[in-house]
């Protein structure tokens, strides 16, 4: 046996539930206003997209003897999750006109709680295993 494989965690699946979650959303606040609407789905991207990045670079690696690489790949992943929550934020502002920022930042908030929620129980799921 040259080594036990880990699996790599589902996150993926963490991804699409938040942008299944964002879009009910979304289309739930076309009742309330279009505006609304499309501020809230902005903000949830601004969420969504860095997240994925994190994770995409984060869980590239496996194994022990790719410790180092992956700590790289953890350090570029929050900083590029960082860098691309400002640009998003800033696109979102500086682009979409008209905008309502409270619901940009509901989005957003709404998809971080989602995502947190979602490692929580793939975090608990996999000790239950």
């Amino acid at each position: 046996m040259i080594g036990a494989e880990i699996a790599r965690p589902p996150v993926h699946r963490i991804t699409l539930a938040q942008l299944v979650l964002l879009v009910l959303l979304s289309l739930g606040m076309l009742a309330v206003d279009r505006v609304v609407a499309y501020s809230v789905l902005s903000g949830g991207l601004v969420a969504i997209v860095p997240q994925a990045y994190f994770a995409v670079l984060a869980f590239r690696w496996r194994g022990a003897q790719s410790a180092s690489a992956i700590a790289r790949s953890s350090y570029a992943g929050v900083l590029g999750k960082f860098l691309l929550s400002i640009a998003g934020f800033a696109l979102v502002f500086a682009a979409v006109r008209p905008i309502d920022g409270p619901s940009v930042f509901v989005g957003y908030l709404a998809m971080l709680v989602a995502q947190i929620t979602g490692s929580w129980m793939l975090l608990t799921r996999n000790q239950r295993k």
